[in-house]
C-alpha cells in the first residue's frame, strides 16, 4: 500500500480533501431514489429527501428542535438509565454503544414545552438508541411524563419509533405496554388530549400500547407501522402481502391512522390539533 502523500495538506483544489470537495460536503444516499444529497442540504430540509421526499430517521432532540418552539422544552426524568437487571450476556455493552451512538442515556426524551405557545408534554422516542425498542426505563419515563401531564393538565404529543419491547429485559419489559396503557387511560379520563405521531418504523409492543392509543393518529409519509414484521406474518400464513402492506398510506386507507403530515408541516398540523382540542397560548390563558 503506498502512504506517500496520506498525511499531506492538499495543495490545490483537484486533490481530494480540497476546497471544491469541502464546498460539495459529505453527502448521504437516499435509500428510496438513490440520489446523493448534500448533507447541509438535507439538514436544512428537515431530514426529508428533496428529490423524492423520503423521510430520513432522526434522533429526539432533532425532533423537539423543529416542532417545539425555540427554548421551551424542559427535559423531565433524563437521569434514569438502564442497566441489566436479568444478567443478560451482553446486555451492559448494547447500552454502552447505544449510549455512544445516539449521545443519549435512554431510547426516549420526556419533558414539557410549547408549540406555537400552547402548553403540551412530548416525548420522542430515538432509532438510534437500541431501535427506540421499549425497556423498563423508557416505559417508566412515559408513564411519568403521563402522570405529570394528568397532574397539570397537559396534552401529550408523542413522536413514536420502536423495534419493539427489548427482549434483553425479558417480561419486564413487555409489562411496560400495560403500565403505559394504565397511565394513559387516566390521562384520557380526566380529559385531557393525547396525539401520536408514528415514525419510521412503529412495531410491535409499542404498536400493541400506546402508539395506537392516542385521540388522533398521525403519521410520517412512508412510515413503516404494524405489530409483526411482514415477513413473519408471511411466513406465519403462508401467502403474500398486499404491495405496501404496513405503510402509513396502507394503514390510512384502511383506517388505523387519522391522517398523513410531511415534517415540513407538522409543528403546524400539531399546534391546529392543541387549539381544536382546547388548547390556548399561555398570553390567551392568562387573561
Amino acid at each position: 500500500m503506498n502512504l506517500m502523500g496520506l498525511f499531506r495538506s492538499p495543495q490545490n483544489e483537484l486533490e481530494k480533501g480540497g476546497k471544491e470537495a469541502e464546498d460539495q460536503g459529505i453527502r448521504n444516499s437516499c435509500p428510496k431514489c438513490g440520489v446523493q444529497l448534500p448533507i447541509t442540504d438535507l439538514q436544512e430540509n428537515l431530514n426529508v429527501c428533496s428529490a423524492c421526499g423520503y423521510h430520513f430517521r432522526i434522533g429526539p432532540r432533532e425532533r423537539i428542535f423543529f416542532v417545539c418552539d425555540e427554548g421551551s422544552f424542559q427535559e423531565l426524568d433524563g437521569e434514569l438509565m438502564s442497566r441489566d437487571l436479568l444478567d443478560f450476556p451482553g446486555y451492559d455493552q448494547k447500552l454502552r454503544n447505544a449510549k455512544l451512538a445516539s449521545r443519549e442515556k435512554e431510547g426516549v426524551l420526556c419533558g414539557t414545552a410549547r408549540i406555537e405557545g400552547l402548553d403540551c408534554a412530548v416525548f420522542c422516542m430515538d432509532p438510534n438508541f437500541m431501535m427506540g425498542s421499549m425497556g423498563t426505563i423508557v416505559g417508566e419515563k412515559i408513564t411519568r411524563l403521563f402522570e405529570h401531564a394528568t397532574q397539570c393538565s397537559l396534552p401529550v404529543v408523542g413522536f413514536t419509533v420502536s423495534g419493539g419491547a427489548r427482549m434483553q429485559e425479558g417480561i419486564l419489559s413487555l409489562m411496560q405496554m400495560a403500565k403505559t396503557s394504565a397511565a394513559l387511560k387516566k390521562h384520557s379520563d380526566a380529559g385531557n388530549f393525547y396525539l401520536t405521531v408514528l415514525t419510521d418504523p412503529t412495531l410491535g409492543g409499542i404498536t400493541a400500547s400506546f402508539a395506537m392509543d392516542g385521540d388522533v393518529i398521525m403519521a410520517e409519509p412512508g412510515a413503516t407501522i404494524g405489530f409483526a414484521g411482514a415477513r413473519v406474518i408471511e411466513q406465519t400464513i403462508r401467502k403474500k402481502l398486499p404491495q405496501g402492506f404496513q405503510t402509513a398510506e396502507f394503514l390510512l386507507e384502511h383506517g388505523f391512522v387519522d391522517l398523513i403530515v410531511p415534517r415540513s408541516e407538522q409543528k403546524q398540523a400539531i399546534a391546529y390539533l392543541l387549539r381544536l382540542h382546547g388548547q390556548s397560548p399561555r398570553e390567551e390563558a392568562a387573561q
